[in-house]
């Protein structure tokens, strides 16, 4: 591939600077932007992963890598939205039109050039490159799994329509877009079939109906329990992972019509965060809640040092917690440092606040 049409392992190289674990998602993300910047037909991708996972820190890499380098320009329009957002404009039957609006105006921020310079961003040439990134942009869907079909054995209409009307976006080749008058305000057909769709969900309660399903449900006794030791004894043990168990099936009964759901090739499951990427987060990731209460503290001239135990420890804490993920870490580390920030004198001595496995242990209510 030449440097307009980096190779996966690349990206998957640079995605992988912002997000901790989650190599298969971050392996299928680098595939589908690979293709998507060659101009190749690319799969939409679904995530499905709890709260704190990396879905949105995954979105905001891939944000990041588009706008690294000026051979990537074209495809590095990027917008966000939340999906009770398009829900709710599919209430006033427009959703589609706020996507595309929303990838114009973005497109319009990246090509206008700076004030002052004298340049005017008019004519054919500057309309079309518009059009041209808007048609070949990237949209991220939040919180997918809240326009659902039906909830509660109940047809929800706002989320029948968000998703007929992401549908039509995704398949269409020629949807009519009416251009703001600041671009001619004349209606233009538009094919919106390069546009690379990222949808994210946590899927409450997903886990749960899949698991019932495999133990008490329809499948009952498709999971065999497996014999493990604990100390001297054996006991047996249902060891159930979402992965191997979930089908198409799943994901219709929670609400994804088939229409719709058949738009996405990828169908991505992130992992739970343990310990040790927990850990890696708490240290490296440059919304580190350690770094962050790092930077306060020197505004008040004192130096933060937490030990190896102690940030082991506090991750563990956080491991325990796995539907929260990422933000079990934060709010673990926040129950330990929270009286330290609001005295900062109370335990500091020459300029310094020493954090250890004992303060942590105390703070935590840890024997």
């Amino acid at each position: 591939m030449s440097a307009k049409n980096p190779a996966p392992i690349e990206i998957a190289r640079a995605l992988a600077q912002r997000v901790i674990g989650q190599r298969g998602a971050v392996k299928e993300m680098a595939v589908a932007l690979a293709k998507h910047l060659a101009g190749l037909t690319t799969g939409n991708i679904l995530l499905i992963g709890s709260s704190g996972t990396g879905k949105t820190t995954l979105m905001r890499a891939v944000e990041t890598y588009l706008a690294s380098a000026e051979e990537l320009a074209t495809n590095s329009t990027v917008v966000r939205f939340h999906a009770k957002v398009l829900a709710d404009e599919a209430e006033r039957g427009r959703p589609g039109e706020v996507v595309l609006r929303r990838l114009l105006e973005r497109a319009r921020d990246q090509l206008d050039p700076p004030e002052g310079t004298g340049v005017e961003a008019t004519g054919d040439a500057y309309r079309q490159k518009l059009l041209e990134r808007v048609a070949h942009g990237v949209v991220f869907v939040d919180e997918v799994d809240k326009i659902r079909a039906h909830v509660g054995g109940e047809a929800h209409a706002a989320g029948i329509r968000a998703q007929e009307a992401l549908l039509t976006l995704i398949e269409n080749e020629a949807v009519p877009f009416t251009l703001p008058s600041w671009l001619g305000g004349d209606t233009v057909r538009l094919d919106s079939t390069s546009i690379l769709f990222i949808a994210g969900g946590a899927f409450e309660g997903l886990y749960d109906a899949v698991y019932n399903r495999v133990t008490i449900g329809r499948d009952r006794g498709a999971l065999e329990s497996v014999t493990v030791m604990d100390g001297d004894q054996m006991r047996q043990e249902l060891r159930f992972s979402l992965r191997e168990w979930l089908t198409n099936e799943d994901l219709f009964e929670y609400g994804m019509t088939p229409q719709f759901f058949s738009r996405f090739d990828s169908v991505v499951l992130l992992e739970d965060l343990g310990a040790e990427e927990l850990l890696k987060i708490f240290l490296n990731t440059p919304d580190s809640s350690l770094k962050a209460a790092q930077e306060y503290f020197e505004s008040q001239k004192i130096r933060l040092a937490v030990s190896p135990a102690a940030m082991r420890l506090i991750a563990q804490q956080a491991a325990a917690q796995p539907r929260l993920g990422a933000r079990a870490l934060k709010e673990v580390f926040r129950r330990v440092i929270r009286d330290y920030e609001f005295d900062p004198t109370q335990a500091q001595a020459a300029g310094a606040l020493m954090l250890d496995a004992p303060e942590v242990r105390a703070k935590l209510g840890l024997k």
